[in-house]
């Protein structure tokens, strides 16, 4: 089987000993797993640093760094920490003698240097406001980092006496005159992500130039990003990031820009201000001669196809690398010698490790099983982390000719040698227009030959997703398996992964393309696997996939015994008034509301709730702003009105995920007692 391949075989050859005490996968197993974290490779690709966060049998954590020397095979980690609370964002000094990280030992996020050699962290900053990010100069001599200030506060005390005079204040009302005044799951308090320059001399910081004063933008940006976005250039005298201009329409454009600022702060320049669409992740060559960064053509489209820009910063001449690869790549790294550039990118149900020449646009596929993201290129070799359906994650090489795989880190070996998950497969068949649509399916763990399964559906968020071949701490499909269901999951039109085409034939067509390919997934699934049952099956998916659920009712009531909805959108007019992110649903529905008004009701879930008849689970978060809980509450309220059985559970503290590990555990005991109830023979 081809994504069964031999990194399933390793996990079950490694379980074989204990086979007979393996259970299958549990939801207590899934939040016990230990997780590697925060690694970085030394310059001179003698080393590799990185974080473990381990999880007691008490259900205790606790994360300390680790080094492992790339240059002996068998070479054991050496622990370097030891103190209390987590270190993170690991970054090896130039010379390769000494890492930093970020780490709260004194009430407050701050820099850390530790010399491999031995001895305690010397603490680097001493900031009156947590440091969130950070990166080092290529001389290592200075130092970018983000910290949250309010713009018109021209020193850091004046950020804090502000926040201070905000919290001692007697009146709580919130004050705004644009959007956005929302995100995510935090209201906007008018403080900004800004970015702070200073030398790193042997003293401790105690004060660093904003060289973004004054402007009303986040850097980096909201709520996702990171120090990825940010950069010295070669010469350390300017930052390069990426920020949406200080304007009145942030809440409806995806116009981010790369912005160019001198280390001392002045002014700032825009680097990509004939693009109107999403810049992002700057990287210089090692040379210093070019600079390549990702950038999407389609203005107020989150999902469209990140295209590899490489502008040459003698000439000033740019152009695109690769533009015939219909990929979206999502990370960037040059090799030592510059020749070469290294990404990540979604392909047909992996994240796969690509190499592509910059020169001549030739794109090879170095390592395509799994999901994987890549941390260094160590001269021969790349060093990543991947992980695929029955591995959590470790940290692995493999030579730049895709050989040699090797497996650096076990951090779950004991953990994963006491589960047993279910065996899985990709398939495929033939969706909307004859199109070839892909999926995965998964046996039950203790799946016997002859016997038949219920079957779990799970239905991908986005839409622009996938359920693909990758281990997740939320959606976990194993779980499913282990609860002896038998699990398919479709990437239907509109996923990521197969083609930008693909990709954008879901937008204006939210319930026609993708209902045609879940209808004839789960025919074509229950055909080729006779295992599964078809006349019993349950349904799920959250955001979109919760959405789906809805769409469902009104559009394919007689296919599942019983649904589960998370965050599922419900009614797109009100959607649209209260969601955060305008130029999504301006995007995906070809305008607000008010100007498309015809597409947001033909595929409105609320216009066709006198079909509704399947028993639907309702799940939300009262802290999700990007769909509102009115959305899920409206559904149940519905169903409860009309007498369709249908269930509530809503989570004052989450967002638009689970992430509070208790309450995920209250999530899949819900989920499956419901699923239980309807699918029980």
């Amino acid at each position: 089987m081809k994504t069964s391949s031999i990194l399933f075989a390793m996990v079950a050859a490694g379980m074989a000993s204990s086979v007979h005490s393996a259970e299958p996968f549990t939801v207590q197993d899934l939040v016990s797993m230990n997780k590697v974290h925060s690694y970085a490779v030394s310059p001179d690709a003698s080393t590799l640093v990185y974080g473990v966060k381990v999880i007691d049998d008490a259900g205790e954590a606790s994360s300390d760094l680790y080094s492992l020397d790339l240059t002996k095979k068998d070479a054991k980690p050496q622990q370097l920490t030891s103190a209390t609370g987590t270190e993170h964002d690991v970054v090896f000094a130039p010379d390769n003698k000494s890492i930093y990280f970020l780490a709260n030992r004194s009430g407050s996020s701050q820099l850390f240097n530790l010399a491999l050699s031995g001895g305690e962290a010397k603490q680097v900053s001493d900031l009156p406001l947590d440091v969130n990010g950070y990166k080092l100069s290529p001389d290592g001599k200075q130092v970018v980092m983000t910290m949250r200030v309010f713009p018109e506060c021209e020193t850091l005390t004046c950020t804090v006496e502000k926040k201070q005079q905000l919290a001692d204040s007697k009146t709580t009302g919130r004050e705004y005159k644009q959007l956005m005044v929302r995100h995510w799951d935090t209201w906007e308090d008018h403080a900004r992500n800004h970015l702070f320059v200073a030398n790193v001399d042997g003293k401790k910081i105690v004060d660093a130039v904003n060289v973004t004063q004054g402007r009303d933008t986040e850097t980096p940006p909201k709520p996702f990003s990171g120090m990825e976005e940010v950069t010295f250039t070669p010469d350390g005298k300017h930052i390069v990031y990426s920020a949406k201009a200080p304007s009145k329409d942030q809440a409806w454009t995806t116009n981010y820009d790369l912005w160019k600022v001198p280390v001392s702060g002045g002014e700032t320049v825009n680097l990509t201000e004939d693009n109107k669409a999403w810049d992002s992740h700057p990287t210089f060559s090692p040379d210093g001669r070019y600079m390549a960064y990702l950038a999407m053509t389609k203005p107020g489209f989150e999902a469209d196809r990140y295209r590899i820009m490489l502008l040459d910063t003698v000439t000033g001449q740019e152009k695109e690398v690769a533009p015939l690869w219909d990929r979206s790549p999502h990370s960037i790294t040059f090799s030592p010698d510059g020749r070469n550039i290294y990404v990540t990118a979604q392909d047909v149900g992996q994240v796969t490790i690509f190499e592509v020449n910059p020169q001549f646009g030739d794109v090879r596929p170095i390592y395509n099983d799994g999901s994987n993201s890549l941390i260094a290129v160590a001269q021969d070799k790349l060093v990543f982390k991947h992980a695929s359906l029955v591995e959590p994650g470790d940290l692995y090489t493999i030579s730049l000719e895709g050989e040699n795989l090797q497996r650096l880190t076990e951090v779950n070996k004991e953990k994963l040698a006491k589960v047993k998950f279910g065996e899985f497969e990709q398939f495929n068949f033939k969706g909307w227009n004859d199109e070839t649509v892909h999926g995965y399916w998964i046996k039950p763990a203790n799946f016997k030959e002859g016997e038949k399964y219920p079957i779990a559906y799970l239905v991908h968020g986005g839409p622009q997703g996938s359920f693909g071949n990758s281990f997740s701490g939320r959606w976990n499909a194993q779980l499913w398996a282990g609860a002896g269901y038998g699990v398919v999951m479709v990437d239907f039109h509109g996923s990521t992964g197969y083609g930008q085409a693909f990709t954008d034939s879901i937008s204006k067509d939210w319930g026609g393309k993708p209902l045609e390919d879940l209808k004839k997934g789960m025919a074509a699934v229950t055909e080729q696997q006779p295992w599964l049952d078809a006349n019993n099956a349950c349904a799920l998916g959250g955001s979109y996939g919760g959405y789906m659920m809805n769409w469902f009712q009104g559009h394919w009531n007689d296919g599942f015994k019983c649904l589960v909805n998370h965050a599922g959108l419900f009614d797109m007019r009100s959607m649209y008034y209260v969601t955060e992110e305008l130029w999504f649903p301006e995007y995906e529905f070809g305008g607000t509301y008010a100007d498309n008004k015809e597409l947001f009701e033909k595929f409105n879930p609320v216009n066709y709730v006198e079909n509704w008849q399947t028993p639907m689970l309702v799940i939300h978060g009262e802290k999700d702003f990007r769909v509102p809980y009115g959305q899920g509450l409206a559904a149940f309220s519905f169903m409860q009105r009309k007498g369709i059985p249908s269930e509530l559970l809503m989570f004052p503290d989450e967002n638009h995920w689970i992430l509070n590990q208790d309450n995920l555990q209250q999530w899949y005991e819900n989920v499956f007692r419901w699923m239980g109830r309807w699918t029980a023979k």
